[in-house]
């Protein structure tokens, strides 16, 4: 299955620039299986784990543990920062406060997606997310993993098999960073296994910090990405040969894009709240009509139960004269 991912070059031993600690942010869709990939890396159940539809973790949080050759890692579990029921507001803070959380920066950003599901407009759209809020840069920093290498195996299917039949959108973020992917099983209970997938994991971050030059992912990045894109919407506005844009013009293109970033994000947003809406009226319509079918079943039930009762009472009133012919015939056999 790994050989069907990225080679690394043949004499590739570790990055030239050493980091002894590693820092990564694991984000995705709610319910991806995200705090358990952080609890695989970590070797221990760090971080509250659901998997389901109800968010567990409400803001960032870093958890560390120590790889047999002594490298620290640090893994921060994020709240599901690309989902469409965070706002702007909070995604921009929880952003800024995972990036502080990792000192001097990101080494990498983990995107987990699940193998066992589905794929979904909301996942879809998350990685339009990704880069809306972090930027750009952020896809030369991203690994993608991909929760469910159990279920892989039990079809023996490899890598490039499984990807021949996956979604345009997730097999485009494969290609746009450089097939940087890892394959988890969050279920495993072999050690060996699970170091294995670890070990390439961290193998694939030396790759990412040696193609960076050692430059992580950090606050003022962050930043930049949104002036970045300011800067390209004026130049786009503005001829080649005009001076660059006042503080005071660029302050105001500012609150434009601000606000453009954010009627990008409710717009997107709306688009999945109406296929949720959707589903939720399917899911009301299929209920009423199994509680219909029910409620016709004990009424159906409760006529039989009737009708079982009384013909028992009319056998019991027969027995009962039956009794009594008989003690009547007794006594006068006796007498």
């Amino acid at each position: 299955m790994e050989d069907d991912l990225i080679n690394l070059p043949e004499n590739w031993e570790g990055a030239p620039i050493f980091f002894n600690d590693v820092f990564l942010a694991v984000v995705g869709k709610l319910g991806n299986g995200k705090s358990s990939v952080a609890n695989s890396i970590l070797g221990k159940r760090a971080f509250i784990s659901d998997d389901g539809v109800h968010m567990i973790t409400h803001a960032s949080k870093m958890k560390s543990t120590i790889l047999k050759d002594g490298r620290h890692v640090h893994v921060i579990d994020t709240p599901g920062l690309v989902n469409f029921s965070a706002s702007p507001e909070f995604v921009g803070r929880e952003i800024e406060k995972c990036i502080d959380l990792a000192k001097d920066g990101l080494h990498d950003v983990l995107m987990v997606f699940t193998m066992c599901a589905r794929f979904t407009k909301e996942e879809e759209n998350a990685i339009r997310y990704l880069k809306i809020f972090f930027g750009d840069k952020i896809v030369e920093y991203l690994i993608v993993v991909l929760v469910g290498g159990d279920v892989l195996e039990k079809k023996k299917i490899t890598f490039s098999e499984w990807i021949k039949d996956c979604p345009e959108p997730l097999k485009n973020l494969i290609l746009l960073c450089n097939r940087r992917v890892v394959i988890f099983d969050n279920i495993t209970k072999d050690e060996v296994k699970r170091e294995r997938q670890v070990k390439r994991l961290i193998s694939l971050n030396d790759f990412i910090v040696a193609n960076n030059g050692g430059k992580l992912f950090t606050r003022q990045m962050f930043a930049e990405a949104k002036e970045g894109a300011l800067c390209r919407q004026q130049k786009q506005k503005e001829n080649k040969d005009n001076p660059e844009c006042s503080t005071k013009h660029l302050s105001k293109q500012k609150e434009k894009l601000d606000k453009s970033f954010d009627d990008e994000f409710i717009g997107t947003s709306e688009v999945v709240h109406r296929d949720l809406y959707e589903k939720i009226q399917k899911l009301e319509t299929n209920l009423r009509q199994e509680k219909a079918s029910r409620l016709k079943l004990e009424e159906d039930g409760k006529t039989s139960i009737q009708e079982l009762q009384k013909a028992m009472e009319i056998s019991d009133e027969k027995i009962r004269e039956l009794k009594a012919e008989l003690e009547s015939k007794c006594e006068c056999v006796i007498l």
